[in-house]
């Protein structure tokens, strides 16, 4: 089992030093759902929200997010990220909206908590839109999906 790299020798959390690591393509793809009752989902897949286009500020919101993700996370490294994309997949049967995001950067360290950052986002952003509506919408599902580049190589969730 790996050892936590933002713990020191003794105890106290720590920065990680990517000084000397080697400059990498890396790559995250992270996923979440939003469950709701089927008038909500209609209403968010039609646009019909009287607050407005509730994909396309969840989006908005996701990116927003991955670029902001060392203001919120205390460890994480600044970054320089290259790409970001936000992407929902509507699931009428299960009245649903799953997100996919992926992020993008040729750099020291990995881009995970930006992309689980942005889905995160995604969904709070989705919620607080429709939540005069339905304030029983479940966010689930929060996960990182998929990681390439860097020492520790690749990731798919099974």
């Amino acid at each position: 089992m790996p050892e936590f790299t933002h713990v020191d020798e003794k105890g106290n959390v720590r920065m990680v030093d990517v000084t000397e690591k080697e400059s990498t393509l890396r790559i995250a793809v992270a996923g979440g759902t939003v469950a709701m009752n089927r008038d909500t989902f209609e209403k968010i897949v039609d646009n019909r929200v009287k607050k407005g286009n509730v994909l396309e500020a969840a989006r908005i919101a996701g990116v927003m997010a991955a670029k902001k993700t060392a203001d919120l996370i205390p460890m994480c490294h600044p970054l320089n990220i290259t790409y970001v994309s936000i992407d929902f997949i509507p699931d009428e049967k299960n009245s649903c909206i799953g997100i996919r995001s992926e992020v993008r950067l040729k750099g020291r360290t990995g881009v995970e908590m930006e992309a689980l950052t942005a889905a995160s986002v995604c969904a709070l952003t989705i919620y607080d839109m429709c939540k005069s509506h339905d304030r029983g919408m479940i966010i689930t599902n929060i996960k990182l999906l998929e990681k390439s580049g860097g020492k520790s190589g690749e990731y798919k969730c099974l």
